[in-house]
This record gives C-alpha cells, sequence and structure tokens, in this order.
C-alpha cells in the first residue's frame, strides 16, 4: 500500500514539475513570429515612441518595435506600468498574442535599462 501511494506520489511531481517546466520556457521570436504562434513567447523590442504608452485601471497599453524590422505591435501589460519603463533600452514581453484584438496580451515584462557602469573603464 505504502509503496502504491509513494509510486502515485512520485508520478504526479515528476507530472507537475514538467508542465511547470514546460510553461516557463518561452522562445524568444520577433514580433511577426509572435503574430503566428498559438504559444506563449518572448518578443524582445524597442519602445516605439510614435505612440504615447497609457495606463488604464490596471492594464498598461504601448507599442514594441522590432529593432530589425521597424515592424510594431499593440501591447497590453495586465498590471501597472514598471518603475524603470521610461529608462527602457530594450523591453521583453511575455506573453500571447491575440488575433481578435491584433494585440500581444504580456503577463510579464522585462526592462532591460542601460547599465550604470557601462563605459567606464577599471582603473588600475
Amino acid at each position: 500500500m505504502r509503496k502504491g501511494l509513494l509510486i502515485v506520489l512520485l508520478v504526479g511531481f515528476v507530472a507537475y514539475a514538467g508542465l511547470n517546466l514546460a510553461e516557463s520556457v518561452t522562445p524568444y521570436v520577433s514580433i511577426a513570429e509572435a503574430r503566428t504562434s498559438s504559444n506563449g513567447v518572448q518578443v524582445k523590442g524597442l519602445l516605439d515612441k510614435k505612440i504615447e504608452p497609457q495606463q488604464r485601471g490596471d492594464k498598461f497599453n504601448f507599442s514594441l518595435q522590432d529593432e530589425q524590422t521597424g515592424e510594431t505591435m499593440r501591447v497590453i501589460f495586465d498590471g501597472m506600468k514598471p518603475d524603470q519603463f521610461d529608462e527602457a533600452y530594450h523591453i521583453v514581453a511575455v506573453g500571447k498574442y491575440e488575433a481578435a484584438d491584433e494585440t500581444f496580451h504580456a503577463k510579464k515584462l522585462l526592462i532591460k535599462c542601460p547599465s550604470k557602469y557601462e563605459g567606464q573603464k577599471p582603473q588600475g
């Protein structure tokens, strides 16, 4: 009886860990690839300065621009504007593109700012 319970618990743990790992591994893709993906992805780009970011209730809206192609995509983040958003060099949006409203719905934003140590050379 105990051995059977142990096996069931072990199989359950492995299945749970596998599902969480698969969910946390999201590939980096271009804006064009994000539009055609049916899975969650990570899109890296620059802030599109032509469209003013807006906070509307608990949703933060902005436009992301592909660094290589210049293609843009509207992003809705489920949350408040990140603290360092205005200083961002690159923005990584993690989520899924919804064709119905032609918008990328981000669950998470990663803000990449230029380092304050960039360009400084070590002395010595």
